[in-house]
């Protein structure tokens, strides 16, 4: 049975091989494509409704545990997040 995570974009749960784990790394939000980074970890879709969706909501500050002020240079363009495909163990 393979782990089922929740999107902090549309709150839809889905297997963890379908999501893209964000996590904080030196002071900012990055994407932690392998899911191997130390810390707490948010799922994401990677798709741009999800991604402006969370943001909106705050949710990455919440689920991860930080102040809404750290930045996210990589969802600053939003194609980039179309790119980045889960390549995470699940």
């Amino acid at each position: 049975m393979e782990p089922v995570r929740t999107c902090v974009g549309c709150r839809a749960r889905a297997s963890r091989s379908s999501l893209i784990r964000v996590a904080v790394q030196n002071g900012e939000l990055v994407f932690d494509e392998r899911a191997v980074l130390p810390g707490r970890g948010a799922w994401l879709h990677p798709t741009v409704e999800c991604l402006q969706a969370a943001q909106r909501r705050r949710a990455f500050a919440r689920a991860l545990r930080v102040p809404v002020t750290f930045g996210f240079p990589q969802a600053s363009d939003v194609r980039n997040v179309e790119r980045h495909s889960p390549r995470n163990k699940g």
